[in-house]
């Protein structure tokens, strides 16, 4: 029988260990973000229904964005034991230029209605880290802007090709003269993809105010006083709208864009020239061959057509065609530090996240994005630890495949 006793109170003293508590809520909020899933709860709990669903989802049925996550869960580690990891470089080249991880903040539209402080808590954040951060057309701070409050940032343009040609001839003047280090031209929005979340919503921008969204200020007062009492909501890049996201595509975007507009801008920009949304090793051949110095495998994160490729599967056939001639960058599914891990080894130059950062920032402006991207950066050196692995720069298909 075991021997029962009462415990001294030097050995409870010890056993009790409270954590610190943080006056602050936000150091609360984010001291309990442990994951991405735990930010992108945190993220629902503090803005309105319609813009959370802006970010978290996709088009149609949304099958694109769930085979693209599978597609990394999927993916089986090789370790090797016995390795010095003591210390570990996650850094590699992108675009010329050294980063701290194999990571680009993709191009997000409206991301103001996110947070107030938007693009610039964004570009701050990717500054501290050392990666680049990309802006888009849609987005609600003008680029002007952006490189007057964050020069130190690695600031790449995101472009579409609007039906006014002459329109998208200033912008591409205008990038230049800010002194943009990468222009990433998108090439998958030809129409608007059915986002059915926004429809059901009724999202546009900026929010209209309704019976609906007059109760939901109720249960997110922060949110609202933010957007009501800051510059009006509005693309920095456009000219004012007033109407939905599939309206306003719809009435900019010119689906007649072909590869002989990729050779004008070719030749009318100068610096890096990327092409983001490529689905096929045919087009990814096609495109570096007109020009591009980088390319993104994508599909829109599931947001345009649905039951698109997923980047992850078709990564290895891009990488082995055009690999030697062009960086190859992919997006969609990734959430995690491993999961960047795993798409550079499968032959990756460095991943785009989009949702990953949104996600923070909602929850918490520039300090949530900053927390999603330490968090990024713990989980690739603990994966890179485990694999066995002291460089990022060292990963390749040894270390990963794909399972089927």
């Amino acid at each position: 029988m075991t021997a029962r006793r009462l415990p001294r109170r030097s050995e409870l003293r010890d056993l009790i260990r409270p954590r610190p508590f943080h006056w602050d809520p936000l150091s609360r909020r984010l001291a309990n973000v442990h994951t991405m899933s735990d930010m992108r709860v945190a993220a629902r709990r503090r803005v309105p229904q319609s813009v959370f669903d802006y970010v978290d989802g996709a088009a149609e049925a949304e099958i694109s964005i769930g085979r693209a996550r599978d597609a990394y869960a999927g993916v089986e580690f090789h370790p090797r034991v016995l390795r010095d990891v003591a210390q570990v470089n996650t850094s590699v080249d992108i675009a010329g230029s050294r980063a701290s991880l194999p990571l680009i903040l993709a191009p997000t539209g409206f991301t103001r209605m996110m947070h107030c402080e938007g693009e610039i808590a964004v570009a701050r954040a990717a500054a501290s880290a050392g990666i680049p951060y990309t802006l888009s057309t849609m987005g609600t701070t003008s680029l002007e802007r952006l490189a007057v409050e964050v020069p130190d940032a690695r600031r790449w343009f995101q472009l579409y090709l609007w039906k006014n040609r002459e329109a998208s001839e200033e912008l591409v003047a205008r990038v230049s003269a800010s002194d943009y280090e990468a222009l990433m031209l998108t090439v998958d929005t030809p129409v608007a993809g059915e986002r059915l979340r926004d429809v059901r919503n009724g999202l546009t921008i900026p929010p209209s105010l309704s019976l609906r969204t007059l109760a939901d200020m109720s249960m997110h007062p922060s949110w609202w006083a933010n957007l009501l009492t800051t510059a009006p909501l509005e693309f920095a890049s456009l000219n004012s709208w007033a109407g939905t996201i599939e309206d306003l595509v719809g009435a900019m975007f010119d689906p007649s864009v072909t590869m002989a507009d990729l050779s004008w801008l070719r030749d009318a920009w100068p610096r890096k020239l990327v092409v983001k949304g490529i689905q096929s090793v045919e087009d990814a051949e096609e495109v570096v061959g007109l020009g591009a110095d980088a390319i993104v495998v994508s599909n829109h994160g599931g947001r345009q057509l649905d039951r698109a490729p997923s980047p992850l599967e078709l990564l290895p056939a891009v990488v082995e065609r055009v690999g030697d001639r062009a960086e190859v960058y992919i997006d969609t599914g990734i959430m995690s530090g491993a999961d960047l891990v795993a798409a550079r080894a499968l032959g990756a130059t460095a991943g785009l996240v989009g949702r990953a950062y949104l996600y923070g920032l909602m929850a918490g402006g520039e300090r949530g994005v900053t927390r999603t991207l330490d968090l990024f950066r713990a989980e690739a050196k603990r994966t890179l630890q485990l694999l066995g692995v002291s460089q990022m720069a060292d990963l390749d298909a040894r270390h990963a495949t794909l399972r089927t």
